[in-house]
């Protein structure tokens, strides 16, 4: 076995300030000379981007239904081999969703460190903390830390509140100079944020030295995972990659190269040409922002459209679906419509509401897919669905398309749930519907 110091960083719900401390946790370990490996408990492409910066590695999800607990413990085993310690940062409240973020740490033997909004309560804090360590005796709550703290007499308060048996590990002030900016689909990206490294550090400074407790270690055994074959060995996939386009699974890059791709990363904003490709990729992102850069990039455009006639396969997920439309509107006036690819024959709106939020499985030429799907858009089309995915309860889901060479669908695909099929899309025999002209 290979054991490692984890923790599983936690909260009562959303907006607790997780992120930045998971961040601010790894920045100060590695300060110390600690190797430090983050992960992600649940789909999320923003968090992780953070976290990335925070420690300078790749972050993975880890979630028991998309990723597969033998996925899961794989990951976990190969981060033990090579670190001082392991940070997973949960998803919205502790025991949220199903499967949760307590969940995870029941099955993995991971205790748990709760992070809580202090502001605007005393000896209140206690009975949340408590009501977090005794709602299920399966799960190990065994730290605190209290976010947004107005004092050190505040902190004093907080502390004296906690429960015997969780260990206290200070108090974060509050401090508006390390809040990180937020848009519609959560954090703005990583790379938008032009002095990151300067909050992650002013986060770090302002974390108390006994916030630096490393619990003891976990046993994390090796776990046999399917792996791709070189199905994909030869060929080239181009992936668009840049402020438009950049929800992108590391695990699902990592899929590819183990297929023995070439992967090719291309900006749709900023460049005027496809690099020589067999297969494209167009990832979710932000393309609504970003539209009307996105419409005057013609010869992008015509690019991507001389590849699809061609035949080539294409996979298209959430905003990379938007961008394959005939427009994308900001849902507002009428003067946000901006004509795009046109290759799927569909309009996109965007919406003032979350438009669907969840986990998804679907049957894709009879390969089952997990995934996830988070979007604000809804799409108007009479293209029939090659197939419809569901939740993980039953409920309908999300379309899947297939126009010529393009398949498309709001949904994320988490791309080691069904290496098969990814390599299928992408490769030389990849399923083709007929384009109806006219």
């Amino acid at each position: 076995m290979t054991a490692c110091p984890a923790l599983l960083i936690a909260a009562p719900a959303s907006g607790q300030g997780k992120t930045l401390v998971t961040a601010a946790l790894a920045r100060r370990h590695a300060r110390e000379g600690r190797r430090v490996r983050l992960f992600k408990c649940g789909p999320d492409f923003l968090d992780p981007m953070v976290l990335e910066a925070a420690s300078g590695a790749p972050v993975h999800q880890l979630d028991l239904f998309m990723v597969g607990e033998a996925q899961c413990r794989a990951l976990l085993h190969e981060a033990a081999q090579e670190a001082d310690l392991i940070l997973i940062e949960g998803v919205m409240g502790l025991f949220d969703g199903d499967p949760s973020a307590a969940d995870l740490a029941r099955r993995f033997g991971l205790p748990v460190l709760a992070v809580v909004d202090g502001s605007s309560m005393a000896q209140t804090f206690g009975a949340l903390v408590h009501g977090l360590a005794s709602y299920r005796p399966d799960v190990t709550l065994a730290a605190v830390l209290a976010n947004r703290v107005g004092s050190a007499r505040h902190a004093e308060l907080l502390e004296g509140s906690v429960p015997p048996g969780i260990r206290w590990l200070g108090a974060m002030a509050r401090d508006g100079g390390i809040t990180l900016p937020e848009r519609h689909l959560g954090l703005v990206q990583a790379g938008e944020v032009g002095d990151l490294a300067q909050r992650l550090d002013r986060a770090a400074d302002l974390l108390p030295e006994s916030a630096l407790w490393l619990p003891a270690a976990v046993d994390f055994p090796p776990c046999a995972v399917e792996t791709p074959s070189a199905a994909l060995a030869g060929r080239t996939i181009a992936v668009a990659r840049d402020a438009a386009f950049s929800f992108i699974y590391p695990a699902n890059l990592a899929v590819l190269a183990s297929a023995g791709a070439r992967i090719a990363f291309f900006s749709p904003l900023d460049d005027s040409e496809l690099p020589e490709c067999d297969a494209l990729w167009l990832p979710g992102g932000y393309p609504e922002l970003h539209r009307h850069r996105l419409a005057a990039n013609a010869s992008m455009l015509a690019a991507i459209r001389a590849h699809h006639a061609a035949g080539r396969p294409m996979l298209a997920e959430c905003g990379g679906m938007l961008y394959a439309c005939e427009t994308l509107d900001d849902g507002k006036d009428g003067q946000g419509r901006a004509p795009l690819l046109g290759l799927l024959p569909a309009r996109a709106t965007m919406q003032p509401r979350l438009a669907a939020l969840g986990m998804q499985q679907a049957e894709i030429d009879g390969q089952r897919v997990r995934g996830h799907t988070f979007h604000y858009s809804t799409l108007d089309t009479a293209l029939e669905p090659i197939a419809r995915a569901s939740t993980p309860d039953g409920r309908p889901g999300e379309r899947v398309f297939r126009h010529g060479a393009l398949t498309a669908s709001y949904m994320h695909l988490y791309f080691a749930s069904a290496p098969r099929l990814v390599a299928a899309l992408f490769g030389a025999t990849a399923l083709e519907a007929p384009v109806k002209s006219g």
